[in-house]
This record gives C-alpha cells, sequence and structure tokens, in this order.
C-alpha cells in the first residue's frame, strides 16, 4: 500500500484533466463572447496530488493580448469552473499570452475563416437589425435615446451593439459608463461591453478636451474602422448614434450599410420637427426605409399630475405623417419620452435610466422601454439569407 495513501493514480489523473477542460468549455470570454476552450486560449492542464487528498489543478491560459484588461475575471472565471470537478481542491491559473501565429488563427476564425476584415452587416446572410439613430439637428436627447434603448433590448435578451457614430459630439460612453478603449488583437479591436452592450466610440481613441479635426474621407475610414476592424459577433441589433443633420456620416451609414433603417429622433418643437423631417428623408435618396419616430421632451409632468408642454406639442406626429406621405409607406410614431430628470442623472452617471432598479421606472425610462419592446418584436430580416431549399 506504500505511496498509494491520499495519491490520485497517472490514469485518474488524466481522467481528471479531461474532466477539467470539460468544465472550462464554459468559462466564456467577456469580451469576445465565446468559449476560451473554443478560442485557442487553454494551453494546458496539469494534475498534482496533494499528500491530504485531491489535487490541484495546474491551468495555463493564453490572453489574447499580454494587457488584457479582463485576466483579473477570466482568472476568477476558471478558477471557479476547475473547482467545480470532484477531486480537484485547489487551482493554479499561469497566465501567458498568444503568439503572432495564434492571434492570427484567432482573427481569422472570429471573422469566419475570411483573414481580412470585411462588414458583417452587410453581407447578404446578415440577420442583425441595423438602425441608425438620427436627427435634424442636436439638442434633441438622440444619444440619450440610443443609450437607453441599446441597454433595455439587450435586458430583454438581445445581443446589442452600439456604435457612436458622432464623431465631434460623441457622449455614448459616457452615458454607458465606458472609461477604457478597446482591446487590440493586432488589427482587430475587441469592444468594451457595458450593461449587455458591446460599445465603440471615436471618444475611446481621443485624448479628453481634444477636438475631432476631420473632413468627409476619414470620417467615412473611420466609421468603416467601427464596423468591419471591430469583431461584434452576432449581434441581433446594431444601433447607430449619428450626428445631426444629413452630413457625410449619413451618407456613409447608407453606403456602408444599405439594409440599415433610419429611426428620426425629434422633440414637440415645429422648428426641430421641420429639420428632423430632412433627415428622414434622405432614406428616399438612399433606399433606406424609416423604421419610425421617437418623439423626445414630450412634457413636464406636474406635481398635480397635468403636463406642461414646454416646447408645443403634436411634432412626432407631424414628422411621422409627413414621412409616411414622402415615403409611401406607414412611418409609425413610436413613442413620446417626457422631460425626465432621472434620464438626465443617471446618463452623467454612466448607467442608464431604464437600469435603475427599485420601485417603479421613472416615466422617461418606461417609454423608453416600451420603443424598445416594439422594436424588439420586429425581429430580424430574413431579406436575402439562403434558407437552404434546393429545387427537387
Amino acid at each position: 500500500m506504500d505511496g498509494m495513501v491520499a495519491h490520485i493514480e497517472l490514469t485518474e489523473l488524466e481522467a481528471l484533466a479531461d474532466q477539467v477542460r470539460e468544465a472550462l468549455s464554459s468559462v466564456i470570454d467577456p469580451e469576445i463572447g465565446r468559449p476560451i476552450t473554443d478560442l485557442g486560449m487553454v494551453r494546458d492542464v496539469g494534475l498534482e496530488t496533494r499528500d491530504v487528498g485531491g489535487a490541484l489543478a495546474v491551468v495555463g491560459i493564453d490572453l489574447t493580448v499580454a494587457g488584457c484588461p479582463m485576466k483579473s475575471r477570466i482568472v476568477k472565471d476558471v478558477t471557479a469552473a476547475a473547482l467545480t470537478v470532484s477531486g480537484v481542491e485547489d487551482v493554479q491559473v499561469e497566465l501567458g499570452a498568444m503568439s503572432a501565429e495564434q492571434r492570427e488563427e484567432l482573427r481569422t476564425k472570429l471573422r469566419g475563416g475570411v483573414g481580412e476584415p470585411v462588414i458583417p452587416f452587410a453581407q447578404p446572410d446578415s440577420l442583425t437589425k441595423v438602425y441608425a439613430i438620427a436627427s435634424g439637428k442636436g439638442g434633441v436627447g438622440k444619444s440619450t435615446v440610443t443609450a437607453n434603448l441599446g441597454v433595455a433590448l439587450a435586458r430583454q435578451g438581445l445581443k446589442v451593439g452600439i456604435v457612436d457614430a458622432d464623431i465631434y459630439g460623441f457622449s455614448i460612453p459616457g452615458m454607458l459608463g465606458v472609461d477604457r478603449q478597446p482591446t487590440r488583437v493586432d488589427s482587430m479591436l475587441l469592444p468594451p461591453v457595458a450593461h449587455g452592450v458591446k460599445v465603440v466610440s471615436i471618444g475611446m481613441f481621443v485624448p479628453k478636451g481634444q477636438p475631432v479635426v476631420w473632413r468627409g474621407p476619414m470620417l467615412h475610414r473611420a466609421l468603416q474602422q467601427f464596423l468591419a476592424d471591430v469583431y461584434w459577433g452576432d449581434l441581433d441589433v446594431l444601433l447607430l448614434d449619428l450626428p445631426p443633420g444629413t452630413g457625410d456620416i449619413a451618407i456613409s451609414v447608407a453606403q456602408l450599410l444599405p439594409g440599415s433603417e433610419i429611426l428620426v429622433v425629434t422633440t414637440p418643437q415645429t422648428a426641430a420637427a421641420e429639420v428632423a423631417e430632412r433627415a428622414g428623408s434622405i432614406a428616399s435618396q438612399t433606399n433606406q426605409r424609416v423604421a419610425g419616430v421617437l418623439e423626445n421632451m414630450s412634457w413636464l409632468e406636474q406635481p398635480d399630475g397635468s403636463r406642461l408642454e414646454l416646447f408645443g406639442s403634436g411634432g412626432g406626429e407631424r414628422v411621422a405623417r409627413n414621412l409616411s406621405a414622402a415615403t409611401g409607406y406607414d412611418v409609425p410614431l413610436l413613442g413620446q419620452v417626457p422631460l425626465d430628470v432621472v434620464l438626465r442623472e443617471a446618463g452623467d452617471a454612466g448607467t442608464p435610466a431604464v437600469l435603475v432598479e427599485g420601485g417603479a421606472p421613472s416615466a422617461g425610462a418606461a417609454a423608453l422601454d416600451d420603443v424598445a419592446r416594439s422594436l424588439a418584436v420586429r425581429g430580424r430580416d430574413l431579406a436575402g439569407r439562403s434558407l437552404g431549399i434546393s429545387p427537387l
């Protein structure tokens, strides 16, 4: 019996190592959203016996990059997964970094076997619904709408991404509480995830307080990189927060994402509504569809329950009606969002109002939740997708 007490036979150790590898398949890379075993991040699994019984699992993990900002979470998740295996009493995670060859293989795998970057949402078989959130003028709350809609859709179980395409007036990172750059795997970017939403913005690359002074071609290239060089994964919905008006970015979106739809944000004010119609009318020239109109800052609810219409009334309905006439199909008014201090405070704090827990949601958050539900049930577009049916 010498040496057998408190020891595990070699064959048992090999079997235990296999069980640990299987357990690690449940560990999801927080940036890529796929199992670390599928991504080639598990370098090796070793087992060492302990005199007091059980075994020490030594797990080698190759991070996508040496300075991976999510390494602490990966170590935590790997440790927790390995400890679920009966017979493993302790875990030691040894971190390394992928080689250039490994990163090249990873990029090719993530791009579906294609080495060069392409815009996945522009491919014929893409099922991602793409909404370009536009306005005629600034200051109507378009970014607040985008951030809250994205988080609300994610809370309904959808996979959501946001591109902050408002190059000059970016604000999405602050509203979602994102304070770091995407992780760079050579030429591929892994976007930060905030409140269940993947997000990328030029604001992640520009020093605080520094303006972006770019002309059309550079704007187009920046948007193209955000769409092609970023690994978005299999999204259900992609939201683009556009700059106000009908300038270069709006045209680039139509060129790069021909299947995208426009969601127009306006206030009830006549001046804002008239300009918003122009932002929606661009769809007729770019062969895009207008998904609907959202009226923001519709009223201020008073303590007695009455509504104070600070910016007038009917602007959203008028925009929807006129766009319906101009396009030849029904453009719905998706919702009216009241002026809401909670929306502003939550956005400033980096936690969108639709996330606020405890008690009933604020009036603005509830209205945006309703709009998100109406967009969620529209489903993914099957147009142009192969159904795998061949003629008899």
